[in-house]
């Protein structure tokens, strides 16, 4: 499991997010505070506060590096 801080401020943001983490096939999460949703559903994101950081969850043993690599733009740095 990997967690990173992720930031999506506007919603072009939020519909490439999805669009990306979407390519994979690991169980995500995104949590603000103490809400939770799926990190593919957009409608999920936006109801959480996209005005602070949110937590991203990647539930997988396997190597992430290319994920994280292709969420860098969406991370926030912590």
């Amino acid at each position: 499991m990997k967690t990173v801080q992720i930031y999506l401020d506007t919603i072009a943001k939020v519909a490439s997010f999805v669009d990306v983490i979407s390519e994979y096939d690991y169980d995500c999460n995104l949590s603000s505070g103490e809400y939770l949703t799926d990190a593919r559903s957009a409608l999920g994101i936006f109801s959480l506060n996209l005005l602070r950081p949110m937590e991203l969850t990647i539930h997988t043993e396997n190597e992430v590096d290319e994920m994280l690599e292709a969420l860098e733009e969406y991370m926030h740095p912590e």
